[in-house]
């Protein structure tokens, strides 16, 4: 009885060291490469998470979150990049991917406007990486929804 007892005790601990050496994962992507957002991208499908649709009126303080469907992001390896949305208006940003966010990998752009330099923008946006595999991408924005939170889907399809 007392060998059994031992035992078991060893298997549980083995089990117990195992399982606290094993890594967790997020429930978004982790550490997404910068690479794989590199290139030309268009936005198919705005949709919408836990919100109702025209609950947001406005997103990246530019235009209803249905008017970047279509919209055009080329994204240049060097952290340029411009949207151009489907009724022509064009904005530059500077782009990155933060590894740091307490809800996983996030893309973040801050707009740039004739002469600003990005080191010298401090406000921007910032999305969760929900999917991105080269060639195509899927983007969450956050919205408050009285305790919780819903989200503004965008997904997009690399066309180059």
């Amino acid at each position: 009885m007392k060998n059994i007892f031992q035992t078991s005790i060893a298997i549980l601990s083995l089990i117990f060291v195992l399982s606290a050496c094993s890594s967790t994962k997020n429930t978004t992507s982790s550490n997404v490469s910068r690479g794989k957002f590199v290139g030309t991208w268009t936005l198919n499908n705005v949709s919408y998470d836990g919100l109702v649709q025209n609950a947001v009126q406005q997103v990246f303080d530019q235009a209803p979150p249905e008017a970047f469907a279509g919209s055009t992001w080329k994204l240049t390896n060097s952290g340029n990049g411009v949207y151009t949305l489907a009724n022509g208006a064009s904005q530059t940003i500077f782009w990155s991917v933060y590894n740091g966010g307490t809800t996983g990998t996030q893309f973040q752009f801050k707009k740039l406007f004739e002469g600003d330099k990005a080191k010298n923008v401090s406000e921007g946006y910032r999305l969760d990486i929900a999917s991105n595999d080269g060639s195509t991408m899927t983007l969450k924005s956050p919205v408050a929804v009285g305790n919780g939170t819903g989200y503004i889907i965008y997904s997009f399809t690399k066309t180059k």
